[in-house]
């Protein structure tokens, strides 16, 4: 009658009950008579002491590798009895399903066609550094977003380091289907955007336009007067307050002022203004001695600065001598934002 399974030995001989290995004091590792699965599936014993296992001594198929070193004996002093052997192996049908609650790869899992995972996650780790396809957040994250989920079409990639989390995402519902972001997951908030037409934003990106909210009436003669500017139009990322724009990191930054003055003295030498950063200062200057008083005069000043991180720049009048009579009208502004 036909059976499924190994074939039948056509004659059988005794195994070996027992192996005895003599300990030299410093090798640890010995190779078995018989390949067992488990560290309780053999008995040691050591100069007649009972080894404990998984604690003593750890096996692998037919290494069996001691915890410290079995001490030196011109005899056998290593007894292993085998208690139960891996006699064999089965090989699964390879066309034949198989259906497993788990499973243990020792080496690559080559898959041929699809894969199809449900909605727990594939997560590979190497020390932390993890790459996910699914709906949870390892360390490291890729994530390929259902269609129909809350991710919309697209790729969405996560890195969480020094205590912050990213995102950069493609074609992300809500952003127009065929944007690229990139995103702060942390404050919940993009950074860097293309949309559909190619036009590239930086919602977060340090700009700012101030105005005086009130004139700045007979400024003082012979002395750089900052220029109050009490009105914010707008003020991305919060770098401008007491009339003093800060820079949050290094880089370039094009500024850009422009005053009005009334009631100009042309006896006065000189009017400057200037923007006054940490590294320098940036001036322009006029001669007021047209042979009268102006009513109004226009002064405009632009610059790409360079600044580090936590430099400062503001605005000042210099009038050089004359009456004190100028003033700086609410018409004035000061605008800037980070180029590079």
């Amino acid at each position: 009658m036909p059976y499924i399974g190994n074939a039948s030995a056509n004659r059988f001989v005794a195994s070996k009950a027992a192996t005895q290995f003599s300990g030299d004091g410093s090798t640890t590792a010995f190779t078995l008579d018989h390949s067992v699965g488990a560290d309780e599936d053999i008995l040691v014993s050591v100069d007649g002491v009972v080894q404990e296992p998984s604690v003593a001594y750890a096996v692998s198929g037919t290494t069996l590798t001691f915890t410290a070193a079995p001490s030196t004996n011109s005899g056998n002093n290593i007894f292993v009895y085998y208690l139960f052997r891996t006699v064999g192996t089965i090989d699964h049908p390879a066309t034949s399903a198989l259906s497993a609650t788990s499973g243990t790869f020792s080496t690559t899992l080559n898959v041929t066609g699809d894969a199809t995972f449900d909605t727990s996650t594939l997560k590979v780790d190497s020390t932390n550094n993890r790459v996910g396809v699914g709906t949870a957040s390892p360390a490291s994250e890729l994530t390929v977003a259902h269609a129909s989920g809350t991710d919309g079409r697209g790729i969405r990639l996560v890195n969480s380091s020094n205590s912050q989390t990213y995102e950069t995402r493609i074609g992300v519902q809500g952003l127009e289907n065929t944007s690229y972001a990139i995103k702060d997951i942390t404050q919940d908030a993009v950074r860097f955007l293309i949309d559909l037409n190619g036009h590239v934003t930086m919602p977060s990106q340090s700009a700012f336009y101030v105005k005086p909210a009130s004139n700045q009436d007979n400024f003082a003669v012979s002395g750089d007067r900052t220029i109050v500017f009490g009105t914010e139009v707008y003020d991305v990322n919060a770098d401008f307050a007491s009339n003093t724009f800060t820079a949050p990191v290094t880089g370039k930054y094009q500024f850009n002022a422009n005053i009005t003055l009334n009631a100009l003295d042309s006896a006065a030498a000189s009017y400057y203004l200037e923007i006054n950063t940490s590294n320098r200062n940036h001036r322009t200057i006029f001669d007021p001695d047209f042979g009268q008083d102006n009513v109004h005069w226009t002064m405009s000043l632009s610059v790409l600065a360079d600044m580090d991180a936590s430099d400062t720049a503001t605005v000042t009048i210099y009038q050089g001598g004359g009456t004190a009579q100028t003033d700086v009208t609410t018409d004035a502004h000061f605008s800037g934002y980070l180029v590079a």
